[in-house]
């Protein structure tokens, strides 16, 4: 017969992860992708271009726009702590820098969230492995601390984590007040205020980040689970009704901020490609959905649990806002905690033979990951091997390769730690109950501190707009006046960082003496502007993607 309670832990299997080794991979996990590159296209400069705005005085800042054009995300917040973040940086410090700063600090938030929120999940009386009939079972805090560990792991090793949370989008602010809004109600019954601060916080941070109706649906979820819970002896823990009550003023203030600041936005796709939804929904959240599937089968009698109903409601909320909303991976980005959170529980319960299971696969998939990186590198460096050199030649014409000491270092330390994290999990540790998310999570940021050292100029080349702006200033004097036609906030927003050229949107009053096309809108330009007063002066390459070429046109003499 299956037991109510299916972890069963000893002690010895609950040893924690060095705190100093945990910070140290937090670190080497969030730094890479924050330094060393320009704003990549297209969400990343966009928004960038509206934070840049906002620092200049050129927009309002309770409604941001960019050469007239609003955000695509409907959000504050985010362009807020950019903007900020170049107005108060000193002036050696470049703004597109200056922006990453605080938005590291929010995937920092994130990541300690996310194991705060599994710790206090983990205490829950519901969450306690079965005792002993003569002791010897995990110690409540030892076992929290060892799953939130778990938990933190998982997260990393989400491969849909990587790219969009080193983005200084609304994606990343949404990601971190997620985190944040999850922890409060994980510590509502236990800490209080640190919950009501969290609570706070988190759901207002959700609103003024363009997800108001998440963090609605979040909070109710919340008061939802608060009213079947049983009340608490009050010597133990915060009673219903003062949870109750924390839940629904921060959910007041969450809303009334929305209704303040006309941030009610619902985005319902339409026309959706379910078979691309569903390969996005395996990547993406690999390997944290097999485990939290796997949870929700051994932990089934305790579904109405809070360290299972809580995470299982989030994961819930973004995974129908994903299937219902255009941009899918930013709102399947909001379920990567939940998901580890639920992904930490079914760690106890798996058998040595699951474990082994996992980290051969683990050691066989980022091993290969790596070596890839490490040949094509090699070949840009050298031309040998002569494949992927043509290859890579192919794909980014015009790159120049150039070898940076420091991110070769990086890049070999970082490879050697994986060995050496190799060889001490296959020979060490073996009870511990995080140890089946460690290769992933080592892989995870393995394979993305090489793909932003090693890889980092190609990629840089790749998804800069720099090369066509520097095609544009041939031909265009600094500073000067250009009207748009056709570009997107991405290519608007380049033009004004890289170029520091005055962008307008095409029309009889944008008296500018020259005229930018986008290679897509050409067909439509002639309909829409009198061209007669145009003359062509140059088509403008995109190295990497002929589609966003730019028609550069000067006013001919005499208009």
């Amino acid at each position: 017969m299956n037991q109510p309670i299916p972890a069963i832990v000893a002690q010895d299997a609950v040893r924690r992860l060095p705190r100093a080794a945990l910070l140290l991979f937090c670190v080497a996990y969030v730094v890479p992708g924050f330094i060393g590159r320009d704003p990549w296209k297209n969400a990343d400069i966009a928004a960038f271009g509206h934070m840049l705005e906002l620092a200049r005085g050129g927009a309002s800042w309770l409604a941001p726009t960019l050469a007239g054009q609003a955000p695509e995300f409907d959000a504050l917040l985010p362009y807020w702590l950019g903007a900020w973040a170049i107005r108060f940086a000193p002036a050696w410090i470049a703004p597109d820098f200056a922006v990453r700063l605080p938005f590291a600090l929010l995937l920092a938030l994130a990541l300690a969230a996310t194991w705060y929120g599994v710790y206090w999940l983990a205490r829950s009386p519901q969450a306690q492995p079965v005792p002993f009939a003569f002791g010897g079972e995990a110690s409540p805090p030892d076992y929290a601390r060892a799953l939130a560990d778990g938990g933190l792991l998982a997260l990393i090793a989400s491969l849909g984590l990587a790219q969009l949370s080193h983005e200084t989008t609304p994606a990343l602010a949404q990601l971190a007040f997620t985190a944040l809004s999850f922890l409060g109600m994980a510590a509502l019954p236990w800490r209080r205020w640190v919950a009501a601060v969290c609570l706070f916080v988190g759901l207002a941070g959700l609103a003024l980040s363009g997800a108001a109706g998440m963090a609605v649906l979040f909070a109710a979820g919340g008061l939802g689970l608060v009213a079947l819970e049983r009340d608490r002896d009050r010597d133990r823990g915060v009673g219903r009704l003062p949870q109750a009550v924390l839940l629904a003023a921060a959910l007041a203030l969450a809303a009334a901020l929305a209704t303040g600041l006309d941030l009610w936005r619902w985005r319902i796709g339409a026309g959706r490609d379910w078979q691309s939804l569903a390969r996005l929904l395996v990547w993406f959240t690999w390997p944290a959905w097999p485990l939290a599937l796997w949870t929700l089968w051994r932990w089934r009698r305790q579904l109405a649990s809070r360290h299972v109903a809580l995470p299982l409601w989030f994961a819930a909320v973004a995974l129908a806002a994903t299937l219902l909303t255009p941009s899918s991976d930013r709102s399947l980005l909001l379920a990567l905690p939940a998901l580890a959170a639920l992904g930490a529980f079914a760690l106890p319960t798996f058998s040595r033979s699951a474990s082994a299971l996992i980290d051969w696969f683990t050691l066989l998939f980022f091993s290969g990951c790596a070596l890839v990186i490490w040949v094509v590198w090699v070949a840009m460096q050298t031309g040998v091997p002569a494949k992927p050199a043509a290859n890579v030649a192919k794909l980014a014409p015009g790159f120049e390769p150039s070898f940076g000491l420091p991110a070769f270092a990086a890049a070999l330390a970082a490879t050697i730690a994986w060995a050496w994290l190799v060889r001490w999990r296959t020979r060490r540790h073996r009870l511990v109950i995080w140890k089946s998310v460690v290769l992933p999570a080592g892989g995870a940021a393995l394979c993305w501190l090489l793909l932003m050292t090693l890889w980092l100029p190609v990629l840089d080349y790749a998804r800069s707009y720099r090369t066509v702006v520097a095609g544009v200033m041939r031909h265009v004097d600094r500073p000067g006046c250009v009207a748009a036609f056709g570009l997107s906030r991405a290519q608007v927003a380049a033009m004004r960082f890289h170029g520091d050229l005055e962008v307008r949107l095409a029309s009889p009053d944008a008296a500018c003496p020259w005229l930018l096309v986008a290679l897509q809108a050409a067909a439509a330009a002639p309909v829409a502007l009198d061209m007669r007063g145009w003359e062509l002066a140059a088509r403008v390459r995109r190295p990497v993607d002929a589609a966003e070429d730019l028609l550069l046109y000067r006013k001919a003499a005499g208009r």
